[in-house]
């Protein structure tokens, strides 16, 4: 039998944060089984992860397609190898993904991950791209393959109702909206879409917040920063720059066990 987990990240609570899958694998499957596992769970992200002599090999799939980068699922699948007493919390725990070694280390009770920072923003002029997103008003800024749309209200990201159609068409069908906080226990909130992946809305998105924290942080001058992302569940993370590394750190729980044939 197969273990297999599911997981409300960047939250304390469940039915909070971002869900994800967590499957341990004990020998290797092939893609398409994988996928299809994802699409049964139908969540925005199932990590496999599959134990190797320095760590685990991990990929993430949502309904639609693999990814190379997702930071709930890796929190989710760091959580469980942690709370499951698989991995004592007093060790570094080394993920192998198509987007190179990434880490996680559990401190004060939250999972710290290791990420790669995206920096470097550049300004893009695509009025189509404000309009399939329904906003009047935005700079939009690309830092290496993440998108980035900056409003100067923090109640417009909150409200926004893009066409997801429109993004995809016009090639933007996976972006991040942000603006600074207008509440005082954060300093930027953001929602993430991400409809050219299967998943119209993610909850709340680790990945994103390798480029967002970078940008906010030389606007704001400020490092560790802590960032909420304004979905319908809602979640928040702190998010801190080491170097060329973004390290986020967040909390996460177990909504419920399972097995499932081998």
């Amino acid at each position: 039998m197969i273990q297999l987990f599911q997981v409300d990240a960047f939250t304390k609570d469940i039915f909070h944060g971002n869900p994800a899958a967590v499957c341990l694998l004990k020998t290797k499957k092939l893609a398409a089984w994988m996928q299809a596992l994802a699409a049964e769970m139908n969540l925005s992200e199932t990590a496999f992860l599959i134990q190797h002599e320095d760590g685990y090999g991990l990929r993430w799939f949502t309904p639609a397609t693999e990814v190379k980068l997702c930071g709930h699922a890796t929190l989710a699948s760091a959580w469980i190898l942690f709370s499951e007493k698989i991995i004592p919390t007093e060790h570094v725990i080394h993920f192998h993904t198509l987007s190179g070694l990434l880490t996680a280390r559990w401190e004060s009770g939250a999972v710290v991950l290791n990420f790669p920072a995206f920096q470097g923003v550049q300004s893009v002029e695509k009025p189509a791209l404000l309009d399939a997103l329904g906003l009047e008003q935005g700079t939009i800024w690309q830092a290496g393959t993440h998108w980035l749309v900056e409003v100067k209200d923090a109640d417009l990201v909150r409200k926004m109702k893009p066409d997801f159609k429109k993004m995809v068409e016009i090639g933007n069908g996976d972006l991040a909206v942000t603006s600074r906080s207008d509440d005082p226990a954060y300093d930027f909130i953001s929602r993430f879409f991400a409809p050219a992946l299967g998943v119209n809305e993610d909850p709340v998105t680790g990945s994103a917040h390798c480029s967002l924290g970078p940008f906010w942080m030389e606007k704001l001058h400020k490092n560790p920063l802590r960032a909420f992302q304004a979905s319908a569940r809602g979640g928040s993370m702190l998010v801190e720059m080491k170097g060329e590394r973004v390290e986020l750190h967040g909390e996460a729980a177990t909504v419920f066990r399972a097995e499932i044939s081998d």
